[in-house]
């Protein structure tokens, strides 16, 4: 009789410069795994090849929050849970809170973290708007050495990323310069919690004598990965909120979008819902 039980190999070294070396001499047949809230769905479905995987779980190099006068820098490994109890995170870059408590069930967030969310590249992804709003920039690192880019550069198309084989990403780094900014973010699903996004928009801007003079725009669900809305952003930068820029950012919007029909919605609604989530944010200015 055979069994319906998924094989598979996992090793879990104890610490990072030992899983680098294993993605050095074997890229192509070790996984990383941290939390294993999305790979192990996809392991017990089938859809995982190979079936070799090699834990980050817990390691230290990973799992921190670090503050500076001038920036928070989250590791990888940090859990949605590890966010959410932040104070500082909860008080100066709320957005980011505000997406790791719709981030699954309380179990998920125990174990998920925010490096797994960003590197499964889903397009539909909570945490990737609020970053994207924020202009994070992640390091990867690799036995090479490391390397910092925008985060906005990390999704090249669906699924597909800038981490090269033997890279893991290492942390997540975000200003704190938003004191003076309007913020936003909604995300809209079938219920309000443990739901994958129709839609999400997350939004920072900040206003001079009722001039738009700093906008960034991130969203789910849109595009073919999470995305940075440049067009809609260049199409509101230097004026002022009226009938007339929001008809011109909706249009924006609108024309550098490319949602998709499937089982959660339609593209015409995914557009409509969106446009209509960045003029509620826009009357807020």
């Amino acid at each position: 009789m055979r069994s319906n039980i998924t094989q598979y190999d996992l090793i879990a070294p104890k610490s990072l410069d030992a899983v680098l070396q294993i993605l050095a001499d074997s890229p192509d047949r070790y996984i990383p795994m941290a939390g294993g809230t999305e790979l192990m769905v996809a392991l017990g479905a089938g859809r995982l090849q190979p079936k070799k995987l090699v834990s980050l779980w817990n390691l230290e190099e990973l799992r921190f929050i670090e503050v500076t006068p001038d920036a928070v820098r989250i590791g990888a490994g940090t859990t949605f849970t590890d966010v959410r109890n932040h104070p500082i995170i909860a008080s100066e870059l709320s957005l980011l809170f505000q997406a790791a408590s719709w981030t699954g069930s309380i179990a998920n967030q125990n174990r998920g973290t925010i490096g797994g969310n960003i590197v499964n590249a889903s397009p539909a992804a909570d945490s990737p708007p609020a970053l994207l709003a924020y202009d994070a920039t992640v390091t990867l690192v690799s036995t090479r050495g490391s390397r910092t880019i925008p985060y906005r550069d990390f999704h090249l198309s669906y699924k597909k990323t800038a981490l090269a084989p033997d890279e893991l990403l290492h942390s997540i780094t975000l200003l704190r310069n938003f004191v003076d900014y309007k913020i936003y973010i909604r995300k809209v699903g079938t219920r309000n919690a443990q739901a994958i996004s129709k839609v999400a928009i997350a939004a920072v801007a900040r206003t001079n004598r009722g001039v738009i003079e700093s906008i960034r725009i991130g969203a789910a669900s849109l595009r073919e990965t999470p995305a940075r809305l440049i067009a809609t952003e260049q199409s509101l930068l230097n004026k002022p909120v009226t009938p007339a820029s929001l008809a011109a950012a909706r249009g924006a919007l609108l024309s550098e979008t490319l949602p998709i029909d499937d089982i959660r919605s339609t593209a015409k609604y995914r557009a409509a819902v969106a446009a209509n989530l960045l003029e509620e944010f826009l009357h807020t200015l």
